[in-house]
């Protein structure tokens, strides 16, 4: 009796401490409980890359929203750039953890703006905002695109773009400019050196072509350091065909409109001593009066005339079909000219005139070729000479081959 008294004393007293062990576990355990069931912080649950926060991220950064557990349920992306909110358009992973960009390029200069919702796997939802700024690039390259947007140009013209600083990577920039017509035709890039890069079909543009020029060489990175600004699209469409021929000997430029013979005009091309070119050339530029000082083309002070008018810009080198009041006699007769076509006009210009007439009914982008002239080719690149190089040889010049 007394042992199991003893025992029973004993065995109390050890469920009593189990009890109370038990009691003190369980309030360790309900601590632990209360550090579980706490909702995670929103960065914890919610990962945005680049980090909340980052200044300057370069170029090869990508942006990425993620979850570990659970599931996205809306991320909006702003773009704040150039003074402008834009919306990033992106799409979700197909188990739903993971949104991206459609263009994966950060663009430069830039700040973003994330907001993302989640839910967290516990059916607990959980919203993250979060920013960060692109790296600010010191330099910039543009291309100044010829023809003007919206124009209505001649069937010779060539599409050029000039860069303002030299190009390194032409095959990456080459692929981000894109030139397309309607109807359809087969257009081709040339690189004449770094900075310039001129597009072309095989044969003069067909009247009525559209054509458009979109450049996205924004944030492109075009040489070491040096990165695109434009993102745009400029676009012109063509005009009735018209192909002029001057004959330097025989001193006459035949006018062709869309293949027939609509005047002759007498001319006066280059002196023996200051030969005009030989070639195709597309007028650049036309002005109704402008200077002509022969110190600005390599000569010296032979000429400088104050009101030249009627004036084609042929060439970059200073070539021209103009109007010549000075040596009414010279056109249909001799060659006086210092390179340049004269043709007969008077002080001012006059509209009824050989070189008004002429000048009232030509585009920017008209093909002018002279023949039999005592000199040479005109160069593919002084001017839009490009029409003087086959078809084969034009095509060589693409860089993304």
């Amino acid at each position: 009796m007394h042992v199991q008294t003893h025992a029973r004393r004993t065995a109390a007293a050890l469920a009593a401490a189990l009890t109370w062990a038990g009691l003190v576990a369980g309030c360790t355990s309900h601590g632990d409980d209360d550090v579980l069931d706490k909702p995670p912080a929103p960065e914890d649950v919610i990962r945005v890359f680049p980090d909340d926060g980052s200044r300057a991220v370069g170029p090869g950064r990508r942006l990425r929203v993620r979850v570990a557990r659970g599931r996205l349920e809306s991320v909006t992306v702003v773009r704040s750039q150039d003074a402008q909110d834009s919306p990033v358009p992106g799409h979700l992973s197909a188990d739903g953890r993971v949104w991206q960009p459609d263009d994966d390029r950060l663009a430069l200069a830039a700040r973003y703006t994330v907001d993302a919702v989640a839910h967290d796997g516990h059916g607990r939802r959980s919203a993250r905002h979060a920013t960060f700024t692109t790296f600010v690039p010191g330099r910039r390259f543009i291309a100044y695109v010829t023809p003007e947007n919206r124009s209505t140009v001649g069937t010779g013209m060539i599409v050029s773009l000039q860069f303002n600083r030299e190009i390194e990577r032409r095959a990456a920039v080459e692929r981000a400019i894109r030139v397309t017509a309607w109807p359809p035709v087969e257009i081709r890039p040339h690189w004449f050196g770094g900075d310039r890069l001129d597009f072309r079909p095989r044969e003069y543009w067909r009247p009525g072509t559209r054509v458009s020029v979109t450049l996205r060489l924004r944030d492109l990175e075009g040489a070491p350091g040096v990165y695109g600004l434009q993102h745009k699209t400029f676009s012109f469409t063509v005009g009735r065909s018209q192909v002029s021929l001057v004959d330097a000997a025989a001193h006459t430029m035949q006018v062709r409109r869309d293949g027939r013979l609509i005047a002759t005009v007498p001319i006066t091309a280059g002196a023996p001593r200051t030969t005009t070119y030989n070639g195709k050339m597309v007028v650049m530029e036309m002005l109704e009066v402008t200077r002509m000082d022969g110190r600005t083309v390599g000569f010296g002070g032979e000429y400088d005339i104050p009101d030249v008018p009627h004036a084609l810009r042929l060439t970059d080198s200073g070539t021209f079909v103009h109007g010549n009041y000075w040596a009414p006699g010279a056109p249909g007769h001799v060659n006086v000219s210092h390179g340049c076509v004269g043709l007969r006009d008077v002080k001012g210009g006059g509209p009824d005139t050989p070189a008004g007439w002429f000048f009232d009914r030509s585009l920017v982008g008209d093909v002018i070729e002279v023949v039999h002239s005592d000199d040479k080719k005109v160069a593919p690149d002084n001017g839009l000479g490009g029409w003087n190089m086959s078809w084969q040889e034009w095509k060589a010049g693409g860089a993304a081959q």
